[in-house]
């Protein structure tokens, strides 16, 4: 486990995502914010959907804006959800922040007051698939 890290900026951000998310069927809301190896930052919410689950995760929404922003490498994601358990990526949304993470990759799961705790990406997605696989 790696020590936890808060990023006030970033914190501040996914907690304002979070308030967003648009959830009528679970009532659970996930908010995301991304901060990029060049110092960019990126949101999103969790976005649910009528024809269920055909919703998106906060995760999938904050990496398509830094993608659409140019950017493609994130150095920290502060995923946040309340409740009791950690709050961390699902499989899905692993293999997302994956593809565009590197060793230095953290991902900080956190409630709406702290950081909970920090992973590396290895810890969360152990002898994934990536890039380099196809290459």
């Amino acid at each position: 486990m790696s020590h936890a890290v808060m990023n006030e900026q970033a914190f501040e951000l996914a907690k304002t995502a979070m308030s967003k998310a648009y959830v009528p069927y679970s009532k659970f809301k996930v908010g995301v914010a991304i901060e990029t190896a060049n110092g960019r930052y990126y949101s999103g919410c969790n976005v649910e959907n009528a024809s269920y689950p055909e919703g998106t995760c906060a995760e999938a929404g904050a990496i398509a804006a830094m993608i659409l922003d140019g950017e493609s490498q994130i150095k920290n994601i502060y995923v946040m959800g309340n409740g009791s358990e950690l709050v961390t990526p699902c499989g899905g949304c692993r293999q997302r922040i994956r593809e565009f993470s590197s060793e230095a990759t953290r991902i900080h799961v956190c409630s709406a007051t702290e950081v909970r705790r920090s992973f590396a990406m290895d810890e969360l997605l152990p002898c994934s698939f990536g890039p380099e696989n196809l290459a």
